[in-house]
């Protein structure tokens, strides 16, 4: 076998749904061509930009890291990097650690925030409640706020996310699976809001599966934190992954067409999709709320914090 752009026989990768056969030096430039050509076609980039980085330390925000530095290093955008503890036992040390490692590297500003300091608990102590949402459910909105207030403190005109084919052909799925119209009109590229308090939000990764993400952080000897959330099987998402995956092993190309089938609904019913939905205040914490309480406050309640 022989990489199809330059003859190279030590191939390390297969394209299974185009039969494109890669050497190491060619499949790491096509990582890094798919996000940029991400980046340009979006818009998602605007020269002298400070982009805030949400660093876990795993594969997908170490990659968002490495490529969005190229823009850096070109003098482009600036960056910074949050990372957000969400208190897993022996799980979330490692990544902030790595996550630290990397800010250090690249001499950027970082902030390692927690739901303890925020919000007065652990995502573990959450999961021993009775009757509680899910894992998911908790950490996704209350890691979201975090990211945004950071961002605003840190002075960040756009927060990039780790997001690759793979979440978001998931959260498609889950969000019409569960009829979650609201939810389901916010995911794409790059979310905005009017209330400018919500910093704009980036996904570079958007259309690389996860699988490839992966081989390129080890291609690149970048240092990632491998292991997955110890929760992730037990959520729905968890459940929607499976199924997927099962269905992409007799038809490769199945996540892309269903990315690119969201899209072209989304573009087709633009005007309602983007409605604004009318916004207050949280009469809790003052952030932008669509009702009295916002989704994080009104779980802090629910969990009587």
């Amino acid at each position: 076998m022989q990489c199809t752009n330059c003859g190279n026989p030590k191939v390390i990768y297969k394209r299974e749904q185009s039969g494109q056969l890669l050497c190491k030096d060619c499949f790491i430039e096509s990582i890094e061509k798919k996000a940029i050509k991400t980046i340009k076609k979006e818009k998602l980039l605007d020269k002298g930009d400070k982009v805030l980085v949400a660093l876990s330390g795993g594969k997908d925000s170490v990659t968002t890291l490495e490529i969005l530095n190229s823009f850096r290093e070109r003098h482009i955008i600036d960056l910074c990097a949050v990372t957000v503890d969400e208190g897993i036992a022996n799980y979330r040390q490692e990544g902030v650690d790595i996550a630290t490692r990397h800010a250090q590297r690249l001499g950027i500003e970082h902030k390692v925030v927690s739901l303890k300091e925020d919000y007065g608990i652990t995502l573990d102590e959450i999961m021993q409640r009775e009757n509680h949402r899910g894992s998911c459910t908790y950490c996704g909105v209350f890691r979201r706020t975090i990211i945004n207030k950071a961002a605003r403190e840190m002075g960040a005109t756009k927060i990039a996310t780790g997001h690759n084919l793979d979440d978001e052909v998931q959260g498609i799925m889950m969000n019409y699976l569960e009829g979650n119209t609201d939810n389901l009109t916010k995911l794409g590229a790059k979310t905005e809001s009017q209330a400018k308090e919500f910093t704009v939000k980036i996904k570079p990764l958007r259309e690389i599966p996860e699988r490839e993400i992966g081989l390129y952080v080890v291609a690149k000897e970048l240092e990632v934190h491998f292991d997955s959330c110890p929760y992730a099987m037990q959520s729905f998402r968890g459940e929607v992954s499976e199924a997927i995956n099962q269905l992409a092993e007799k038809h490769p190309t199945i996540k892309y067409s269903t990315l690119r089938g969201y899209d072209k609904i989304k573009n087709i019913l633009k005007d309602e999709m983007q409605k604004e939905y009318a916004h207050g205040r949280c009469s809790r914490c003052g952030e932008p709320s669509a009702n009295d309480l916002c989704k994080a406050c009104s779980f802090l309640e629910e969990l009587g914090l």
